[in-house]
């Protein structure tokens, strides 16, 4: 039996990108793949990537642009 905590996919999602940004896979002002492309990337459906992408921005790491997309804006604080 599995020990992981249930948690939603689309936070799973968000904590993987989140980990891409803190190690520096995805730098301060980088375009994040569109919904498609992200659900492709992560093996998700498009609608997870969309809830995925509300919850980095949610946390304040990410800001969309209407017609340009979305794009990291901070750095992710240490975790305690």
């Amino acid at each position: 039996m599995s020990h992981e905590p249930i948690e939603y996919v689309y936070v799973r999602v968000a904590d993987q990108v989140e980990q891409e940004i803190r190690d520096g896979r995805i730098p301060y002002g980088a375009r994040l793949p569109n919904e498609r492309d992200m659900g492709a990337q992560y093996g998700v459906a498009p609608g997870t990537a969309r809830r995925a992408v509300q919850e980095l921005r949610d946390r304040g790491l990410v800001k969309t642009l209407p017609n340009k997309g979305t794009f990291v804006i901070a750095e992710p604080p240490d975790k305690p």
